[in-house]
């Protein structure tokens, strides 16, 4: 099993909000079916889908796993699959919360032995296409299309959960883009302004060295977080077209943008500005934003899951929180307002062994429908439907980023297939802890697709 991706389970806030979501309307079961259950009778757009037939005979019971650990989620998570079963009495749903890594290890498993819960989440892209691929998840098209319910979700979200063009996954968990997150009251004790190019972001470190504070929190050592950095440096330097080409393989991993990327990485890495032993700090365990909340540090790149895991945490620390974009590179093709990210994280799926693939489906509407939208807000989250308005300045500041971005470009570890983005993740890592030149890593990738598309 190749290690898990990225990005610490978030969670925790009360903002302040307001929200409109886009009407649906109801959806039927497919005939791949073996049971289905009765019209909900919530308010929400979204738990109306697939819910036109008659209770099942005997009651059904669905398994669902998700990764959701830090309150307040898994509490929504259970709310939606109790008022999910209080519609529907014959289906009773059995939760199964688990860390991030844990559960990359245990789909796998349960994969290879036929033991596949009914509902599960993934990050769409290459290891969804794999599962695709495998005959492992249901097709969702029908249920999706029924009614218009995908209509209710951001364009960009249904992108992602599309494959070969049918619609394999629900864009459930967030609307999460990578952002540099800072400490508002550091820049003012040291009269720093928000940096718009790299050049700028520079004079920002070297002022706050020079005051002993670390300039970039991070834990490396799922490589998920230091990935983050190469994405946004090859995309500023290059723009979306250099790493487009390299994995549709009209281009080449060798391109100068990647090398570029590498260089301005062990560059910072010389400078001090990470914090030191990065490669063996744990992020899911919080390592890296101790150092924030103690003020060693003074600003993190990281998915804007950020928000509510910090304010989970300590919501004291939450005042004094501000964000940034990644900044532009100083005469570099890319465009500033590209973001890296996804916009339906996480998505949920169906398995294909599935003994009621409209059941499950019909389960997974009310992780989104218009209840559990609220309780996400309010979570310091962004859902990813249409319409959504917060009111919370920090969580208006992603939608904003989501919204000008001409290009979200997902995470490459989960772009890419499972064998090239593990070569992604241990070579970016190798190149924060200057064990490898970027030429050499950029020769290593190349190989890698080579060998992965045949070309």
């Amino acid at each position: 099993m190749k290690k898990a991706i990225r990005k610490a389970l978030a969670t925790g806030i009360a903002f302040a909000m307001t929200i409109s979501i886009a009407a649906c309307g109801s959806s039927k079961p497919a005939e791949t079916s073996t049971s289905t259950a009765p019209e909900s009778t919530a308010a929400s757009s979204s738990a109306a889908a697939s819910s036109s037939a008659a209770p099942a005979a005997e009651p059904v019971k669905l398994t669902l796993w998700h990764i959701q650990t830090t309150d307040p989620m898994p509490g929504i998570i259970e709310d939606s699959m109790k008022r999910f079963s209080a519609d529907n009495p014959n289906y009773t749903v059995e939760i199964s919360p688990m860390q991030n890594d844990a559960f990359k290890t245990k789909i796998q498993i349960a994969m290879s032995s036929d033991s596949m819960p009914d509902i599960f989440p993934h990050w769409s892209g290459g290891p969804m296409n794999e599962y695709v691929n495998s005959n492992k998840i249901a097709d969702l098209t029908t249920y999706m299309n029924e009614n218009n319910y995908k209509d209710h979700f951001m364009p960009a979200a249904v992108n992602q959960a599309t494959y070969k063009d049918k619609l394999w996954a629900v864009p459930v968990e967030n609307t999460a883009v990578a952002m540099f997150f800072y400490n508002k009251d550091l820049f003012a004790k040291y009269n720093l302004q928000v940096p718009k190019t790299l050049t700028e972001l520079e004079a920002v470190c070297d002022t706050l060295k020079k005051n002993g504070v670390i300039p970039f929190s991070l834990a490396n050592k799922t490589q998920w977080t230091g990935s983050m950095y190469y994405m946004y440096l090859a995309d500023r330097f290059g723009g979306a077209s250099a790493f487009n080409d390299a994995a549709g393989r009209t281009g080449s991993f060798e391109n100068e943008a990647f090398t570029q990327a590498g260089n301005k990485i062990q560059e910072w890495v010389k400078k001090e500005y990470f914090n030191k032993g990065f490669n063996g700090l744990d992020e899911d365990s919080g390592q890296s934003r101790t150092l924030l909340y103690s003020e060693k540090a003074a600003m993190t790149l990281m998915g804007s899951w950020f928000l509510s895991t910090a304010a989970g945490e300590n919501k004291d620390f939450m005042k004094k929180v501000g964000s940034f974009p990644f900044p532009a590179a100083d005469g570099g093709k890319g465009d500033p307002n590209s973001v890296v990210g996804t916009v339906g994280d996480n998505f949920y799926s169906v398995a294909s062994s599935s003994k009621d693939v409209a059941g499950a489906f019909k389960a997974i509407t009310y992780l989104i429908d218009d209840t559990a939208v609220t309780k996400r807000i309010e979570a310091g989250r962004v859902p990813p439907v249409k319409g959504v308005k917060v009111s919370d300045p920090l969580l208006q500041d992603v939608l904003n980023a989501v919204e000008k971005a001409p290009s979200v470009q997902l995470w490459y570890d989960q772009y890419l297939p499972a064998a090239v983005a593990q070569v992604h993740k241990d070579t970016s890592q190798a190149i924060f802890g200057l064990a490898k030149t970027p030429e050499a890593v950029n020769k290593e990738m190349e190989e890698a697709a080579k060998k992965a598309f045949g070309k």
